[in-house]
């Protein structure tokens, strides 16, 4: 089944009155929380230009040794 914003309001016409806030807390818990994105941002863009003073030799070392490790750790199995 395809769900629509409209179908899904047409669903929520029907919850009692004594579930509205419960309904509104789990609304704003799916939504994303901007402080949160805002911070992870800056911390990502805090890295930005990191490569720069490296030259080619050792970037190209640098990429060709994580492009191995990813392989590694993505293909490894794993137990519990």
């Amino acid at each position: 089944m395809m769900f629509t914003r409209n179908s899904i309001l047409k669903e929520i016409k029907d919850i009692p009155a004594n579930r509205l806030e419960e309904l509104h807390e789990f609304v704003h818990a799916l939504q994303p929380d901007k402080k949160q994105n805002d911070a992870a941002r800056k911390k990502i863009m805090s890295f930005a230009g990191s490569f720069a003073e490296m030259d080619d030799k050792d970037y190209a070392a640098f990429i060709s040794f994580t492009k191995k490790e990813r392989k590694m750790l993505v293909g490894r199995k794993y137990t519990l």
